[in-house]
């Protein structure tokens, strides 16, 4: 079956389900007088052997597995996309008393707020609803989601009484793209379903490059302020391209020019940046990138750190991966969740924060071993973060 083939990009085959409350969006907080603003210092000596960090991590992103539920009732295409981009096709959610697979579940166009899809003059328009967090809230959303669970351009897509495919949802963003346009989500599904070289004609009769795309994500100024989550999301996108633009030129970093480069010096800052603004407990700044601070809200520091520490799995070479500060922020986040476990937490933050340490666990310590309930596969976006 279409879902079973789909659960090799998932780590566990348990249904994973949130019960949400409020959603709060990305939101600043206060400023923390941190020690002339410099970074903790963190030694090896008082963080986790790595079997056992590893081990927490599997036990964290279980539980936003199977420790929450999402149901077709209560919540909405916002919250579902989020779990699906953490967990694919091994992503359930509740519908009537029944556990139903969510991507299949929006693919076949079953009834769910918010999973507003219609009919384009070139494929198909997801339904933009600028800030929304039932429907999609940036160009291209849905599509840069679904981009990174293992979805073909084939795998089939039903609008209305009608059957399309994914690259219905590609080839329309292609026609809608635009300079000045925020395409964040939109690169997430280029640099995953195109070769890095393809050119195309949009809808103005412009010609257009995927490094195109990348060069005008990259150009906005840091650090990113007024971006959707801190410019994290932004980051993410850039991080795919490079990561594949790496993998297709001998992972060769002299190699990166024009907006491959510009885009890799975005990376380079971000990676200054978190550090620089670190949190002596190893949560990142609850300002992003643009000073450090706090917040005593758990979910605020979840949904910040989670975003950031997303980006920073998927960019970051091997090496930098077992630098202290990232491994301080893995278990600072693993912290947080399992501090959680009792209290609805936002969907965005959750979900990004379990993507991020699943790239992360994948990345530095390989699969999860395979028992009853897990796969040994990887997820797409882990592939893609370790150069496959």
């Amino acid at each position: 079956m279409r879902n079973h083939v789909r659960r090799a990009f998932g780590y566990f085959a348990l249904a994973a389900m949130l019960l949400a409350g409020a959603l709060p969006g990305c939101t600043k907080s206060k400023e923390n007088a941190s020690a002339n603003g410099e970074p903790p210092a963190i030694a090896a000596s008082d963080l986790q052997p790595p079997q056992e960090l590893a081990r927490r991590i599997d036990g964290v992103v279980e539980f936003s597995r199977s420790g929450r539920r999402l149901n077709s009732r209560d919540h909405a295409a916002w919250q579902v996309v989020h779990g699906v981009l953490a967990f694919g096709g091994d992503f359930d959610i509740e519908h009537e008393g029944r556990l139903v697979p969510a991507m299949d579940w929006l693919l076949k166009g079953e009834q769910l707020r918010g999973w507003n899809l219609r009919p384009g003059d070139k494929g198909v328009i997801s339904v933009l609803e600028a800030g929304s967090k039932e429907g999609q809230g940036h160009p291209d959303q849905w599509l840069g989601y679904l981009s990174q669970t293992g979805l073909g351009l084939d795998e089939e897509l039903t609008v209305g009484n009608r059957t399309y495919k994914i690259r219905d949802l590609l080839t329309q963003a292609q026609w809608d793209i635009y300079d000045g346009m925020e395409a964040t989500w939109t690169l997430m599904a280029l640099v995953t379903y195109l070769p890095l070289d393809a050119t195309w004609t949009n809808k103005a009769g412009e010609t257009w490059t995927t490094e195109r795309v990348v060069a005008m994500e990259a150009a906005h100024p840091w650090p990113l302020s007024g971006n959707s989550c801190g410019g994290s999301h932004r980051l993410f996108g850039l991080a795919l391209s490079v990561n594949r633009f790496l993998a297709e030129h001998g992972n060769d970093p002299a190699s990166l020019v024009g907006g491959w480069k510009a885009a890799d010096e975005r990376l380079q800052q971000l990676k200054q940046t978190a550090r620089q603004f670190q949190q002596p407990d190893g949560s990142f700044s609850t300002l992003y990138f643009e000073r450090p601070a706090t917040s005593a809200s758990p979910d605020e520091r979840i949904n910040v750190t989670g975003h950031t520490f997303e980006v920073l799995a998927t960019c970051m070479t091997q090496e930098e991966l077992e630098q202290p500060w990232v491994v301080k922020a893995a278990e600072e986040l693993c912290e947080l969740l399992e501090q959680t476990q009792e209290i609805a937490i936002s969907c965005g933050g959750l979900y990004h924060s379990a993507h991020g340490l699943m790239i992360y666990r994948h990345r530095r310590f390989g699969p999860p071993p395979a028992d009853a309930t897990r796969t040994t596969a990887k997820p797409a976006a882990a592939e893609r973060a370790a150069g496959l």
